[in-house]
């Protein structure tokens, strides 16, 4: 089979139904035209949002919990197989006072013929920090686990909402937020043994030094007009596709969530 790009989107949307009554979703894929979108915090059951994609096969992840986080991905590629979730992970594990984060539709694994795709919505820690140690002890080590144990077989690209700004450079006031969620060290401390165990942040592998490259913000005091962002929005690719990245963006201008669409462009047989 011959060498393709494939692009390759990542959004957590904050509600489908939503961003797709505001016209923006349409539009964007018309635009951008990706050959696989993973959504995040889509919200919805499979059918409860009309969108006419008729090029794409859907594979949707929702939430036990209506209206309630869920992943989903839309595919021009066939995957060879499609796993949801933590396999191995004992449910009665993750279970805490919040729910159970294995029920919250937080996981999509897609087998390509030269690749695994994984999308995820990493839990939130909470903003009284709450869930930081169920996160810290359970939820980083088991996706972890789980994208390596993958890696043993194909290479692997993982992207979504991990919720934690990685570096100081990754939000614009580090310094007030550094005990708060989504920048603690320990939330930190989990990208870093992904980047520890050889997987490459693809914006950071282009653009090492930029700032004010941010894909979520707050809905308070206009944060998004003035970039008072974060960036928590990843595409993450095995060590071994590195060389064959093509290129890696951000769509700050991208509305209809509060966070926006990220990108790569990848040369891999599909």
């Amino acid at each position: 089979m011959p060498k393709q790009t494939l692009k390759i989107i990542s959004w957590n949307v904050n509600g489908l139904r939503a961003v797709l009554r505001k016209g923006t979703f349409l539009s964007f894929m018309d635009k951008h035209r990706p050959d696989i979108l993973c959504l995040q915090e889509t919200k919805a059951q499979e059918g409860q949002a009309e969108i006419d994609l008729p090029e794409y096969e859907e594979i949707w992840n929702s939430a036990d919990k209506k209206g309630y986080a869920g992943t989903a991905i839309f595919t021009k590629i066939k995957p060879i197989s499609i796993v949801f979730n933590l396999p191995g992970v004992r449910t009665n594990e993750f279970q805490d006072e919040f729910g159970n984060a294995l029920q919250e539709g937080r996981v999509i694994c897609l087998e390509f013929k030269t690749f695994y795709l994984v999308t995820v919505y990493t839990p939130n820690s909470k903003r009284d920090l709450a869930r930081l140690q169920y996160r810290h002890t359970l939820w980083d080590p088991a996706f972890l686990e789980q994208i390596q144990n993958l890696e043993t077989k194909k290479p692997v690209i993982f992207c979504g909402d991990l919720n934690a700004a990685h570096q100081e450079i990754d939000l614009a006031r580090p310094k007030d937020n550094h005990k708060n969620a989504g920048f603690t060290d320990k939330e930190r401390e989990g990208i870093n043994k992904v980047i520890k165990a050889g997987f490459i942040d693809s914006f950071r592998h282009f653009y090492p030094e930029k700032t004010e490259a941010y894909t979520w913000w707050s809905h308070f005091q206009k944060a998004r007009e003035r970039n008072i962002g974060w960036r928590i929005d990843y595409i993450f690719v095995s060590n071994s596709l590195k060389n064959k990245l093509h290129s890696a963006a951000i769509y700050q201008n991208v509305l209809g969530s509060d966070h926006c669409p990220v990108e790569i462009e990848i040369d891999l047989q599909s």
